[in-house]
């Protein structure tokens, strides 16, 4: 009886040492969490963003969203490749990542809308409530991505929908009729293009985006006076990523 109880205890230590050798080393698990740190700066990166407009630097306040954005480009990639899923497992990366997208993508750019003046007063303060609802609403959908990677919806990304705001500067009963189209298209199930994720045309896509952030940098650099040309590109890329879609689904079906 003894024996039995010697080797299930050496068993029992066996199976022990065998699971510590398995779990990641520190310096694996600091290097995994070292990407959720790197991800969290980008809610700092907001309250920069956020200091910025509330002094009405409005040029400013888009170079720090920019910053945000190449952060949330980059953290995924880092992430996976150092299986930080697995690595830090009690630390959820995908809600680390919609809080940090809601500062950025989302409330920043609602507070710019509303208090740069782009808008009808008295529409201004109800349209940013239904900015900030409709997009909490749409980050928690999971139905948010079709199987091919698009967006269902508009995908809330008020930090475009600013920029091209600030730089059209339309009168501002038309930037109010088309913040509040954006608000509804929110639920509208048309497909719109995931820059990165989407495989079909990736090299136009990534191209496309190249150009796009090249322009984008000059028309900040240029506190968004800039002539025609760069506008009307801007607006083209827009199109593309919005409703290049729709327009293959149409060309296919006429094939």
């Amino acid at each position: 009886m003894a024996d039995v109880q010697t080797g299930l205890i050496l068993i029992a230590e066996a199976m022990d040492t065998q699971q510590d050798s398995l779990k990641p080393k520190p310096a694996i698990r600091a290097a995994a969490f070292s990407v959720h740190i790197f991800t969290a700066f980008g809610a700092a990166i907001a309250l920069l963003a956020m200091l910025e407009a509330v002094r009405e630097h409005w040029a400013a306040m888009f170079q720090w969203l920019g910053v945000a954005l190449i952060i949330d480009a980059i953290d995924g990639p880092i992430a996976r490749r150092l299986d930080v899923k697995n690595v830090q497992p009690n630390w959820s990366g995908d809600v680390l990542d919609l809080v940090v997208d809601f500062v950025t993508y989302v409330f920043v750019p609602a507070y710019a809308i509303v208090a740069s003046g782009l808008l009808l007063p008295v529409a201004a303060p109800l349209l940013g409530v239904a900015i900030i609802v409709t997009s909490a609403l749409y980050f928690a959908d999971l139905r948010m991505k079709a199987d091919d990677n698009h967006f269902r919806g508009f995908p809330a990304l008020w930090n475009a929908a600013a920029f091209y705001l600030f730089l059209l500067h339309w009168p501002p009963l038309w930037s109010t009729l088309l913040v509040a189209a954006l608000v509804v298209l929110t639920f509208v199930p048309f497909h719109v293009l995931h820059p990165v994720r989407v495989v079909r045309l990736r090299w136009l896509t990534m191209s496309l985006i190249a150009i796009w952030a090249l322009l984008g940098l000059y028309v900040l650099e240029m506190d968004f006076r800039v002539g025609a040309g760069v506008t009307i590109a801007l607006c083209a890329i827009a199109l593309w990523i919005s409703f290049s879609d729709a327009l293959i689904r149409l060309v296919r079906s006429f094939a």
